[in-house]
């Protein structure tokens, strides 16, 4: 059985948002099989110029086939496109009539708009995700996740994130040892896990108030220390009340989770470039106990402390054997 895959494009989106999605799924391809039909549609057909200035030509949506799955691209252009009558249109039809229709990024924005995420959880990139967030209340937005299924709706975080959705969509599809192939094929980790964490999301994040901003220092700065939300409202002059609700408008998550994951992240340089103790490890960084920090691990990354200072060990072992091989042996260099 062939199924059709049609790719939503529009002026200003993001080329990796379509191209990533679209190599996971022409990869079996590369072994024989064709199992996908591949359509890129646009609201009128045409060439439709990407944020980095490649055209990529398109046919009209009124003229897509039937499709199975309908893969919505974000970027810069995400804004204007939601004000297309005609797009969002086509976005309520295809959730009835597709069996899955998904997001990458910014492309939250846009199911949205058309309604399709009322009531559902979703992720975007996690710049984005507090805006998507106030914009659209009923929407149950989750930062953390590289991306989240909800019934017929996928939705995928910021950009290489649409390689790991397409890859468990062809997993959904073809079953695990296809998408290992085609992982393997692009050269790529098989796969992250929806519920991993968007990396680093915290270290990055600048809150537009002085007040948030001035916590979130505050606690990476004193990650050992007890920083229940009671002391860093107290930090940013707010009442626990508006300090919660001022912190989850600004940064999409809770102070509690936020603080687990600048824990978690700090704990992971650590394991990943030390021999410490898991116990000290833990200690250091304010887990009250080792199994607390696994589970923030888990939550987080995925996986558990030990299994990322054992990747770490291996590649770090890897990188030594790769160096140590390419030097030129004394005899040749004579």
């Amino acid at each position: 059985m062939v199924r059709d895959i049609g790719f939503l494009i529009f002026p200003a989106f993001q080329l990796l948002d379509l191209t990533g999605p679209m190599s996971v799924f022409e990869a079996p391809s590369l072994h024989g099989a064709t199992p996908y039909r591949m359509w890129l549609l646009s609201e009128h057909g045409g060439a439709v110029k990407s944020s980095a200035g490649v055209d990529m030509l398109t046919q009209r949506v009124d003229e897509a086939p039937p499709l199975d799955t309908l893969v919505v691209a974000g970027g810069p252009g995400t804004e204007a496109a939601m004000e297309s009558p005609a797009l969002l249109d086509f976005l309520r039809a295809s959730v009835s009539s597709s069996r899955r229709v998904a997001s990458i990024c910014t492309g939250a924005f846009l199911l949205a708009a058309a309604g399709l995420l009322d009531g559902r959880r979703a992720t975007t990139h996690w710049r984005v995700a507090a805006g998507l967030q106030r914009r659209f209340p009923r929407v149950h937005v989750d930062a953390e996740r590289i991306f989240i299924q909800d019934g017929p709706i996928w939705t995928a975080a910021g950009v290489t994130s649409g390689i790991d959705l397409s890859l468990a969509l062809l997993e959904e599809d073809l079953g695990l040892e296809v998408s290992r192939t085609a992982a393997r094929d692009l050269v790529v980790y098989h796969r992250r896990p929806g519920g991993q964490s968007q990396f680093s999301t915290l270290l990055d994040l600048e809150p537009p108030s002085d007040r948030i901003r001035l916590a979130l220092t505050f606690a990476r700065e004193h990650l050992h220390e007890p920083l229940n939300v009671e002391r860093l409202a107290q930090v940013a002059c707010l009442s626990v009340r508006q300090f919660g609700r001022a912190f989850l408008e600004e940064t999409g998550q809770t102070p509690a989770k936020a603080v687990e994951q600048l824990r978690a992240e700090a704990a992971r340089v650590r394991v990943e470039t030390s021999a410490e103790p898991i116990e000290d490890v833990a200690r250091a960084v304010g887990f009250s106990d080792p199994e607390r920090m696994r589970r923030a691990f888990l939550r987080v990354f995925g996986q558990p402390p030990q299994a990322l200072r054992r990747a770490a060990r291996e590649g770090s072992e890897v990188l030594d054997r790769t160096t140590t091989s390419r030097r030129p042996h004394a005899t040749a260099a004579r």
